[in-house]
């Protein structure tokens, strides 16, 4: 007992900074100890048992140091590294399988992060082709005042990109029957109504007060499928109508650019718009081979053009041609690029429009609305230095206001449907 006690004493105090793998080292001398018992199973297993436990011990120290000096505080400590390095091997193993479940929840938050990202990339480009088309827009119908000749156009151009996306393989091309094209003829002839009725407002009255008046879309959307669809609006969907309409009358009543031609295009426009998304659900809601937004607004801007060409020409007559346009005194160039500019900003903020339609809800994508009609107001008085009483300021702040209340009310309304 005592050639144990000496031997084992000198390590004591070099493990107490070793601690943290006492377990480790405890279960590492148990090795040891199963192991020098079975070395003297091998060499007497009848010594073993004749013998006690205490004249087994100076044997156990003897397999360890092989000389009682220096070597004999050395040896001991060859199997220590050996034995902490098998603790931090399985203490390493253990944090190994928990690094994928981190390296999971960095690679769940980056990719929740990216996708954040791309949503917020989303609505800006979709905030910014609109605030260029208006602007663009503005520039032609002011200089060019041929309101069907600019949407025919506008959908000439869509539907070369729609078939260069088709062509090209950049999105699927769908295979279309006759009865969806029946049932998307209608939807196609309110769009192009839609479209035509808000550039006919463009053309008349400040770009402000266009998108001002098209802040009444909720109140006819709610008016339209009650009609049609048998949707009875709630108490507090119809109290959130009534900011809109009053602040639309206050804006119309201290406009200083109003008349009733851009007044009533901008109404028909509303009309149009929610029209089509009432025939929507109505038409296309029942489809078992239903076809997504971004499809069906590229059919939509194909038919459109075909309805609408022959219309433009018919009505305004051949007044696009260069001989035209230098007849008449204007910029030939100038009209040709910010007409293609439009025409480009208007369909890719459509096609983006439906893009985060697809990836968030449609009452988040109503209020995303409200605030892209607030920024386009906004950059459309500060471009073309629109004068703005501050009647006229409230009245659009007003109406805005309630808008972003009737996306609210819709939220707090959906929720008892899902639960």
């Amino acid at each position: 007992m005592q050639s144990s006690a000496v031997t084992f004493s000198p390590s004591l105090p070099l493990l107490k900074p070793r601690r943290p793998h006492t377990s480790s080292f405890s279960s590492g001398c148990n090795s040891i100890r199963l192991s020098s018992s079975s070395s003297s199973n091998s060499r007497d297993l009848g010594d073993l048992n004749n013998v006690g436990l205490p004249s087994s011990w100076p044997r156990r120290s003897w397999t360890l140091s092989s000389s009682p000096f220096s070597s004999s505080k050395l040896r001991p400590w060859t199997g220590v590294p050996s034995l902490a390095s098998d603790s931090d091997a399985s203490h390493f193993k253990v944090q190994a399988t928990a690094v994928p479940d981190s390296s999971g929840e960095a690679a769940s938050a980056g990719g929740s992060l990216m996708k954040t990202l791309e949503l917020g990339l989303l609505f800006g480009l979709w905030y910014l082709f609109n605030i260029y088309f208006n602007i663009y827009n503005k520039q032609v119908l002011k200089v060019y005042p041929f309101p069907v000749t600019v949407t025919a156009v506008q959908f000439a151009v869509g539907t070369v990109l729609v078939l260069l996306m088709w062509g090209l393989n950049l999105y699927k091309r769908p295979k279309i029957s006759g009865a969806q094209l029946a049932a998307i003829l209608p939807l196609a002839f309110v769009h192009t109504l839609g479209n035509l009725f808000t550039n006919m407002s463009l053309g008349k009255v400040a770009v402000s007060f266009t998108h001002t008046i098209k802040a009444m879309e909720p109140f006819f959307s709610v008016v339209l499928s009650a009609m049609f669809l048998g949707e009875t609006p709630t108490p507090w969907v119809v109290a959130s109508l009534l900011p809109i309409v009053g602040g639309v009358a206050l804006a119309s009543a201290t406009e200083a650019s109003f008349n009733w031609a851009g007044f009533w295009s901008a109404m028909a426009s509303n009309v149009t718009n929610q029209s089509r998304n009432v025939l929507s659900k109505k038409v296309m809601v029942k489809k078992e081979d239903s076809i997504d937004n971004i499809t069906l607004f590229s059919i939509i801007t194909v038919m459109s053009f075909f309805l609408l060409s022959p219309v433009a020409i018919f009505m305004e007559g051949v007044k696009f041609t260069p001989a035209y346009l230098q007849s008449a005194g204007l910029n030939m160039n100038q009209l040709y690029i910010r007409s293609l500019l439009a025409a480009l900003c208007f369909h890719a903020y459509q096609q983006v429009s439906y893009m985060i339609l697809q990836r968030v809800s449609p009452v988040t994508h109503s209020v995303g609305n409200c605030v892209k009609r607030v920024v386009v107001i906004v950059s459309s008085v500060i471009f073309f230095q629109t004068p703005v009483s501050p009647i006229n300021s409230l009245g659009t702040g007003i109406a805005l206001a309630g808008v972003f209340l009737y996306s609210r009310v819709k939220r707090i309304k959906a929720k008892p449907k899902t639960a």
